[in-house]
């Protein structure tokens, strides 16, 4: 029988050990947290790899199949298709689309050309990868729109930190640069979407247009000093037929 003294001592140690056993317990459920997300951006980037090779509709199976593990396992690391869709968007959002246009407008240029390099970067970047461009887009109906809206919202603020930074060089009023900005983008998108849908005309030819109307209305807006009291002041009438 133990004695009290006994009784006390084994109280003693199990309460010296219990913070030992919480540590190691918490570190198992750290390691098993960043496996699984290691394990997830495995699985995304072979579901990117899948999508280059069978195209934008591959289904779960066949994305399955390409990486190489059971749908079962898929579905232990994403709810759903729509969960996978999510992750393989942000995926190619973070690595691909946004260093491109990053590195597009940090380059030392002159305005027209930062325009056309941007817009070059989105353009070129959704005509290489196209399947995976198509994935996410056509799974974007069973997707919730939070990381599209995300990726636009920081596409805007970068093109709006570079306006405003263009608009003060030059004094021009700044109130409504965000507003510009979204409106480039959204343009951007919106015909990019119809773009790849139709492919009417070559990616080129689609950025020529594409620089045509952003360098046309960043060219308006600086005109009017990025006062609508100014620009509605201004004559509005369009020129003559350039024809000859």
């Amino acid at each position: 029988m133990l004695s009290t003294e006994d009784l006390v001592e084994a109280g003693e140690r199990a309460t010296r050990s219990a913070p030992a056993r919480a540590s190691r317990v918490d570190g198992r459920k750290r390691r098993w947290h960043q496996h699984k997300i290691d394990r997830r951006e495995e699985l995304v980037d072979g579901t990117l790899a899948a999508i280059r090779k069978r195209g934008g509709d591959v289904g779960m199976d066949e994305i399955a199949a390409e990486i190489g593990v059971s749908k079962t396992v898929l579905y232990r690391y994403f709810s759903d298709k729509s969960d996978l869709t999510r992750a393989t968007m942000e995926r190619f959002i973070e690595t691909t689309l946004m260093p491109r246009i990053y590195e597009a407008i940090s380059d030392d240029l002159d305005e027209y050309q930062l325009v056309r390099n941007t817009l070059a970067a989105y353009v070129h970047t959704v005509d290489a990868d196209t399947d995976v461009y198509r994935f996410i887009m056509g799974n974007g109906a069973t997707t919730d729109k939070s990381t599209l809206a995300d990726f636009e919202k920081l596409f805007a603020d970068v093109v709006a930190a570079v306006l405003r930074d263009k608009a003060f060089d030059r004094g021009i009023e700044t109130d409504g640069i965000l507003l510009y900005a979204y409106v480039l983008v959204g343009g951007v998108q919106l015909a990019t979407d119809w773009w790849i849908t139709n492919r009417a005309m070559s990616a080129d030819t689609m950025l020529d247009h594409l620089t045509m109307m952003a360098w046309s209305a960043i060219e308006g807006m600086v005109r009017a000093g990025g006062s609508p009291e100014k620009f509605n002041a201004l004559p509005h009438k369009l020129p003559a037929s350039t024809e000859s």
